[in-house]
Formats: C-alpha cells, structure tokens, sequence
C-alpha cells in the first residue's frame, strides 16, 4: 500500500527530471560542429539556400554546420543517409518538393518514407521555378517557343535537375497546358544541365530561379518566364507565365530543414526559433532576395501542414502527366 500511496510523487519526480534534462540538452545544444546533408549537387537552389542557412545558423548558435553534399537517386541517398543517422540533433537534412513529397510517390520500392522518419523544424524559403532557353534559339517569349516546338514535334529537347522535381513537373505540366511534344534529358543536379543548356545540347529547362540568376543577368540563358502567380522581385523584369498566356500554370520550390525522427523536440523547437530569428532580419531576407528566394519560416506544425498539401497538389500532377520512374 505504501508503494502505491508513493508511486505518483516517484512519477513526477521521474518526469520532472526528463523535463529538466531535455532542457540542458537543448541549452547546451549545439556543443560540437552539426552535419547539414544537402543531398543534391553543388552549385543547385537547394545547395545555395542550404549553404547559406547553415552560415547563419553557425554565427547564431557558435558551432560550425558544416554542409556535406550527398547527391544520387534523385535525393534519395542524401535523405536516407540522413534518415539513418542518430537523432542527436548533430545531422541535418535541406528538405525539397521532390524529396519530401514527389519521391514517395514516384519510387514504390523505396525502403524509406521521408515523411514518418525524418522530423520537419522549419521552412526556410521558397522560390519560383524560371523557363530559360538557349540565347541561340530564335524564341523571345513562351509564345514563340510555343510555336517552335509546335513545329518540330519530337526534336526540341529540354533538360531537368533530376527525375520528379518541380523543374521537371513544371516541364511536363507545360507540355501539357500547350501541347507541346519535347523530349526529356534528366541530369544530376541544376549545374550540369545549365552547362548543356549554355553549350546548346539542350534548347529549353525549367530551373529554379536561385541556381539560373546569375546566368541569365550574364546573359548565358534566355529567360522567358517565372511560374509563380506575381513576378520574383529578384527579377521584375520576367513575366510570369500566366502574362505569357498559358493561364492556370503554377509551381515553385521551397527549401526546408528537417532531423532524423525522434529528435528530441526542444532541439527541434530551439532550431526552429533560431531560424525564425534569422529569416527575420534584414541581412538575411536581402541575401534571399539577391538569388531569387524569399524567406518563408513559421512552426513545426506549418511545416508539416504544408507537406500534407504539397503532397496532395503534387499527386493530382503525377498522374495528370503520368510520369513513372521504373
């Protein structure tokens, strides 16, 4: 009897005592450099927000996060490798459209869900898709290369970072909306198929706008339109693809932080806050802005609202444009 008159005070004590102790671990948090898994190339929208997240974060929290680029199996192996890792709060993952809610979707056999192992902290930022062209390729609008697509059915050949990402979606939600017939050349990562749309290999991709800014102000690439619904303030001067007349035509990509699961959640909280602090500052939102991204932020929980709704947007996508990944 006495056992149980004391086993809630024995209880409480048990719990106040995990309370106290997630608390430190989450005061002394970071104490050594972090991982961050940028599973795609160098040199893509995901590695340039990663990497410049990752900076911020070592200034605010006195530790190095140290970017180790994984890439393969459309960013499957880096999320994996991340997924498998110890849910320490030391490795990290950047987080896309295509890892966390296209992938699943695409790759049946794939041993691993993103979205039950791995634990979403926060949105950083989110980015327009571009359609760039060759500067060779007689087009100066989406109209035009309408028109010139139209004419040599099966031989215009447009390139993509990886199989099943918003650049490739947006690639065959256009062949769609215009009934267009282009053929797709896949690549590993936004660099090499920017190197072969400037090298005229390819004539035509759809890019996210941080990674292809730098070659369209140089005028490497044609741009002709942004897919957002209002035009990127990092590039006013590109009209959106509604104001070239394929109406209804949307997408972007957004770039995320996210733990193996089973963080403990006042790291993740900590992680969270940290971010919301720097995406409000005027340095960082600046940096954003000069490569074509604007910051995005919020809590776990709308985090993890919006990949319930991009993985329903993106489904509905798939199967409009039957993509398949054998």
């Amino acid at each position: 009897m006495r056992f149980l008159k004391t086993l809630p005070i024995v209880l409480s004590v048990l719990m106040m005592s995990g309370v106290a102790q997630a608390q430190d671990t989450a005061a002394n948090y970071p104490d050594r450099p972090v991982k961050v898994i940028v599973p795609f190339p160098p040199g893509g929208a995901t590695d340039i927000v990663g990497r410049e997240i990752s900076d911020r974060l070592a200034r605010a929290l006195g530790q190095p996060f140290v970017v180790e680029n994984r890439s393969g199996a459309s960013g499957n192996i880096g999320m994996e490798a991340a997924a498998r890792s110890a849910p320490d709060g030391y490795t990290l993952v950047i987080g896309a459209p295509q890892t966390l809610t296209i992938n699943p979707q695409l790759f049946k056999s794939n041993p691993f869900n993103p979205q039950k192992e791995l634990d979403p902290i926060i949105v950083v930022a989110t980015v327009p898709n571009v359609l760039i062209v060759n500067p060779k390729l007689p087009v100066s609008s989406v109209k035009e290369l309408v028109a010139y697509a139209k004419e040599r059915p099966g031989k215009v050949n447009y390139g993509s970072s990886s199989i099943g990402g918003t650049p490739h979606l947006s690639s065959e939600l256009f062949k769609s909306m215009t009934g267009t017939d282009i053929m797709h050349i896949p690549y590993r990562g936004s660099s090499p198929a920017l190197t072969d749309l400037m090298g005229g290999q390819i004539e035509m991709m759809f890019d996210n706008l941080p990674a292809s800014l730098p070659n369209i102000k140089s005028g490497r690439v044609k741009a002709l339109a942004v897919t957002t619904k209002k035009r990127s303030a990092a590039a006013p001067d590109i009209p959106t693809m509604e104001e070239e007349g394929v109406t209804g035509f949307e997408s972007q990509g957004w770039f995320s932080i996210l733990a193996p699961a089973g963080t403990p959640p006042a790291i993740l909280e900590k992680l969270n806050t940290e971010v919301n602090k720097i995406l409000a500052t005027d340095t960082f939102k600046q940096r954003l802005a000069n490569v074509g991204a604007e910051p995005m932020g919020g809590s776990i929980a709308d985090f993890r609202a919006l990949l319930d709704t991009e993985t329903k947007r993106w489904a509905e996508v798939i199967e409009f444009a039957n993509i398949k990944v054998e």
